[in-house]
């Protein structure tokens, strides 16, 4: 009988709990200023747990949008977190939100660095019927993918995926990517500026999931291998517009809205015109369309995205010794002097 090999990953001694990213987006906004409420008994509590405990940073990411009750001030924080933003000229106009991630990466990060903190877990909510998903920018980040499958197992009454979008670490743009490993946690339906206590109830019984996780994986717990659905995101799609005005001219089909998850076929409905118009998704294979109708999105000319579904084999994991993390730190500090 073959033994299942077992990979040994770091302990995750730092996680950041962000709400707020976008100002609009309430679930999170409220779930961090109630964890912020309660910092102070968590943090006399933590001087008398055990190591597996982590330090857990809770960060309200745009206060002025926050306070302002709009997804952002001057643009998108959640698009500024590329590395050559991250590094970019700080003379002259600068919009509000580089300069807060600029903030946020030396608060959390640096991004791609020894001394990041090792989890984010950044909070989303989408006026998508979306129920709740993961986004992550790895599809073999086994910390993450395990996560996903402890949420799974534990809130087995809500709709759950884990979604891919295929960036590296440099061109990442999404806060969570500061990280050593990062996600964001999407709950939807919520309309904009709302919060629904289903849905916040959701997100916060997410994130103590994910914070027992990482305690039982920091104790020396043995996570088993497994297999996960990954949706991998292949392609946005925009509305039809108009040539001339760049109106749309179109709306998202009845016979697709509120299914997203659900498998899109060449010559299904995708479009319903104003004029009364069914017009058909025209791609050459079926795929999943996500974020179908997404509010936020009209401003960015996405009226949907599309992903394809597979089976990802995750290994078993468990938290290095003494011994491994040592020889890991001498390998992390080898990698930074090569890339300086």
């Amino acid at each position: 009988m073959e033994v299942e090999e077992v990979v040994c990953l770091p302990r995750l001694s730092r996680v950041a709990v962000c709400g707020g990213t976008h100002g609009n987006e309430l679930s999170g906004v409220y779930l961090v200023r109630e964890l912020l409420k309660a910092e102070k008994e968590v943090m006399e509590k933590e001087e008398e747990e055990e190591e597996e405990h982590p330090s857990v940073s809770m960060v309200l990411s745009n206060p002025r949008a926050v306070q302002q009750c709009r997804r952002y001030v001057d643009t998108d924080l959640n698009r500024c977190f590329t590395r050559a933003d991250l590094n970019g000229p700080t003379s002259g106009p600068v919009p509000y939100e580089m300069i807060r991630s600029r903030e946020l990466n030396a608060k959390l990060g640096p991004k791609g660095r020894s001394g990041a903190v090792d989890l984010v877990c950044d909070l989303h909510n989408t006026t998508a019927n979306m129920g709740l998903c993961l986004i992550a920018n790895s599809d073999c980040d086994w910390i993450c993918l395990h996560i996903f499958r402890h949420l799974q197992r534990q809130m087995p009454d809500i709709p759950m995926r884990y979604i891919h979008f295929e960036l590296s670490k440099k061109e990442s743009y999404s806060l969570d990517s500061v990280g050593k490993h990062g996600f964001a946690m999407e709950i939807g339906p919520q309309p904009h500026g709302v919060v629904r206590s289903n849905v916040y109830t959701a997100m916060k019984a997410g994130v103590q999931h994910m914070l027992d996780w990482v305690c039982f994986f920091n104790s020396g717990t043995l996570f088993e291998g497994e297999s996960v659905d990954v949706f991998t995101m292949i392609q946005h799609i925009d509305y039809p517009r108009d040539i001339g005005t760049r109106n749309i001219t179109a709306a998202v089909h009845p016979h697709l809205q509120d299914r997203d998850f659900c498998l899109l076929r060449p010559e299904d409905p995708l479009f319903q015109t104003f004029s009364g118009e069914t017009l058909r998704y025209e791609g050459n294979e079926p795929l999943y369309p996500f974020f179908i109708n997404e509010g936020a999105y009209y401003e960015k000319g996405i009226a949907l995205s599309l992903a394809r579904k597979r089976r990802v084999m995750i290994p078993a994991i468990r938290v290095q010794t003494e011994q491994e993390r040592q020889a890991h730190v001498r390998e992390l500090a080898s990698e930074e002097e090569d890339g300086l």
